[in-house]
């Protein structure tokens, strides 16, 4: 079940993001020769509009494929033929519907179960209470940072365990500042001294949105705290996840709800849906050779200076990016077999 459910949500992701890379093709009339849904061989094929709509055998993924996306054409609805700004906007629409669908399931999910708001219980003889602060608080600041969430004070407290932080929180309609140095417990963790027990609250349609946004900013923040403590070499390759590592999350997630019933399993794969579908979002926008963000980094040059780069100079940098990525998937992949067995 659980590669059923792997299989339909990164198919559900990279769909929707070659969808965005489609529309706006289309808006800017540049020529899609073919949109597939799957990898691997034809099983239908359908021409529409110039366009080749495929279903392919393998069940994941999905392709846009353009006239003149990696080869120079002269063709009048080639992707070089375009502005760059078009072009621009092709590129970077598959990370932005990857936020969108992000979004729009943080919506249903909110909807359904509420959000997490950032009002605390204060534990006694802990620092948040020697501050000052009291059960019934809500945190507005954490670190100099807005919270929406109570998520994202956890998230502060785990990747800077041991540090002061700077408190903001609101009393009566009244904003209080306090620093607060947070201590180990029993266990080694160190704690500030305040907790969120009560649960998700429900609020009217203006609130949904504002705390779907808030979901959607959470897994964003997340994931750009987690790359930035990679680069930092803070975390190491046993840290990260490839696909089976992600098989394996989604069926530990799936165990873990199916005792409630289908609808918490599908508010859970959503809450899976919508972390994978950031982390590709933000991923794809790396300034990486053969990802969106690679190509977008030789677009915004080409804007400034007035003039593409070479195509044949482009394509190599691509390709070797290209290589590079599969070789880190390769490591990152037997990483998870690794742990699996070992």
């Amino acid at each position: 079940m659980s590669i059923i459910l792997a299989l339909l949500i990164f198919s559900m992701i990279v769909i929707v993001h070659e969808l965005g890379h489609f529309l706006l093709a289309k808006y800017n009339k540049i020529t899609v020769t073919e949109f597939s849904v799957g990898m691997g061989p034809r099983l239908l094929s359908h021409e529409w509009g110039g366009t080749h709509y495929s279903l392919k055998l393998l069940p994941f993924g999905g392709s846009c494929m353009m006239v003149g996306e990696d080869e120079e054409s002269d063709e009048k609805g080639s992707f070089g033929s375009k502005s760059v700004w078009a072009r621009i906007s092709v590129v970077a629409a598959g990370p932005v519907f990857n936020f969108l669908l992000a979004f729009v399931l943080s919506v249903i999910i909110v909807s359904n179960i509420g959000y997490d708001d950032t009002i605390v219980n204060v534990t006694p003889g802990y620092p948040a209470a020697e501050a000052g602060m009291q059960d019934g608080d809500e945190i507005v600041k954490m670190g100099g940072s807005r919270t929406y969430v109570y998520r994202e004070i956890s998230l502060f407290n785990n990747f800077n365990q041991g540090r002061t932080a700077e408190v903001t929180y609101r009393r009566n309609g009244e904003n209080y500042t306090v620093s607060i140095q947070p201590v180990k417990d029993e266990a080694g963790y160190y704690r500030y001294g305040f907790e969120k027990i009560s649960a998700r609250a429900k609020g009217n349609v203006l609130q949904t949105i504002k705390y779907s946004y808030a979901e959607l900013r959470y897994w964003l923040k997340a994931t750009v705290d987690s790359l930035m403590m990679l680069f930092r070499g803070k975390v190491g390759l046993d840290d990260m996840s490839g696909p089976v590592g992600i098989v394996g999350a989604i069926g530990d997630t799936y165990e873990a709800n199916r005792s409630d019933g289908w609808y918490y399993v599908m508010l859970s794969m959503m809450m899976m849906s919508i972390l994978l579908s950031v982390n590709l979002g933000v991923m794809n926008l790396l300034p990486i050779p053969a990802l969106d963000g690679g190509r977008l980094v030789f677009l915004l040059i080409e804007a400034v200076r007035g003039k593409a780069l070479p195509q044949e100079k482009e394509s190599m940098v691509h390709f070797i990016g290209f290589v590079l990525l599969m070789g880190l998937m390769v490591v990152v992949l037997f990483n998870d077999v690794k742990n699996i067995f070992l």
